[in-house]
């Protein structure tokens, strides 16, 4: 059976998610960005939480599981190996290619170091679900704080080798600020034009614009089309490496 999902708001523009196995009954939460709303979606859901699969140590992704795990404390909290000391209460860390259950369905722990050193994300290969953190956004990707910008490409590059119906769930509600810094990159590229508009309306009716999926992604996201001659023109490095593409680009956003 298929696992469930369900995402909710938190704090200003955070999204949580669960992740629940209808065979067994448990549940994941991905981070707990906020308590109050992380309990809300369980009860409306009526799942028990067994399970919180965080993806980076950053306050808005883990201030909640204290609280969290005051309701549900035998929920095993599960956490990137470079940076569990700086997660509260962590119970089992992992690192690159290690395998969590959640009942029975099965995410594969991929590194994805750059918006932290140890940042991790979950793919749940059956389901073709990728929680991807402040890793990757609708058309966007996290800030690089921690890494040389060629290590958060490698990181993407990763992702960018998932099956193209993937379903993308991610830490944050970017979308429309990202797909207008996106057309700075790529004013030629209808698809995301036409995306914007999309968003724009999901928005306006009180929608999330997320999950996305790797297929939109590859097609409209520029920190994924380093090798998209559009995207060489308009940064100047024509035949360049991916890897300087994206840093050029990453650069723009932080400076948008």
């Amino acid at each position: 059976m298929a696992a469930l999902v369900y995402q909710y708001p938190c704090l200003s523009d955070n999204f949580g998610v669960l992740v629940h196995d209808p065979a067994t009954g448990r549940t994941a939460a991905i981070d707990v960005p906020e308590a109050e709303p992380t309990l809300k979606a369980l009860a409306l859901k009526g799942w028990t939480l067994s399970d919180i699969l965080v993806t980076h140590r950053h306050a808005d992704h883990v201030q909640g599981i204290p609280d969290v795990k005051k309701r549900f404390p035998d929920a095993r909290v599960v956490a990137p190996a470079g940076e569990a000391d700086r997660v509260p209460l962590v119970d089992l860390k992992v690192k690159e290619g290690d395998i969590v259950m959640v009942g029975g369905l099965e995410a594969r722990v991929v590194e994805t170091p750059g918006h932290t050193i140890g940042h991790i994300v979950y793919y749940f290969e059956a389901d073709k679900l990728l929680f991807a953190g402040d890793t990757l956004f609708s058309i966007g990707c996290g800030r690089v704080m921690e890494a040389p910008m060629a290590v958060m490409w490698n990181s993407l590059e990763k992702l960018i080798a998932l099956p193209e119906d993937t379903q993308v769930y991610c830490g944050h509600e970017y979308t429309i600020a990202n797909a207008k810094f996106a057309l700075t990159i790529e004013p030629g590229n209808a698809l995301l034009k036409q995306h914007l508009e999309k968003a724009q309306a999901m928005i306006a009716a009180g929608r999330a614009t997320l999950p996305t999926t790797m297929g939109l992604e590859l097609a409209i996201n520029p920190f994924l089309r380093a090798q998209s001659a559009e995207v060489q023109k308009t940064v100047g490095l024509v035949g360049k490496s991916a890897a300087d593409v994206f840093a050029e680009v990453r650069e723009r956003k932080n400076r948008f």
